[in-house]
């Protein structure tokens, strides 16, 4: 009486998730870079000119707390890769010239990586695996934002 139809789905995407995490953690090594600093210069950088963000902007779109973008920022900024201003109760965070360079050459380096890894799907199959793993991702954050109460999806 158990249902199982989600185990050829969900233990694949398991699987693939841990496959795909070792995969991009020897990308980083490599690239000499932690994966929560690039996540934070990425957001940055996807913001658009100028690539300012506040800390509370960050933390919800990197969908970690508060106290979790203080420590990335500050790692970041002591590395030169952001600059931090403060207004009032705001916290201002920008990405520096440097920041700019590290974020584009270390997104270069694991894409290409990542596009192999997809080698085994044609064109038409990426597609098509992207469009339905963004309508099951869709569901499950509108599904857990709504469970939160709060707006702010769960980490």
């Amino acid at each position: 009486g158990t249902p199982t139809s989600s185990i050829g789905v969900v233990t694949r995407l398991w699987a693939l998730a841990k496959l795909f995490t070792e995969h991009r953690q020897r990308e980083l090594r490599t690239a000499g870079i932690d994966a929560a600093t690039l996540d934070l210069l990425g957001t940055l950088r996807r913001s658009g000119p100028p690539y300012v963000r506040t800390t509370r902007q960050l933390s919800q779109r990197c969908r970690v707390t508060p106290g979790a973008i203080s420590q990335r920022v500050a790692r970041a900024e002591t590395a030169g890769l952001v600059s931090r201003e403060t207004d009032g109760r705001t916290v201002d965070v920008a990405l520096t010239a440097e920041g700019h360079e590290v974020v584009e050459q270390t997104v270069d380096i694991v894409l290409g990586a990542e596009e192999e890894l997809l080698d085994a799907l044609t064109p038409s199959q990426r597609a098509t695996l992207a469009r339905l793993l963004k309508i099951l991702l869709a569901d499950l954050e509108r599904r857990s934002t709504s469970e939160r109460g709060d707006g702010t999806p769960s980490a």
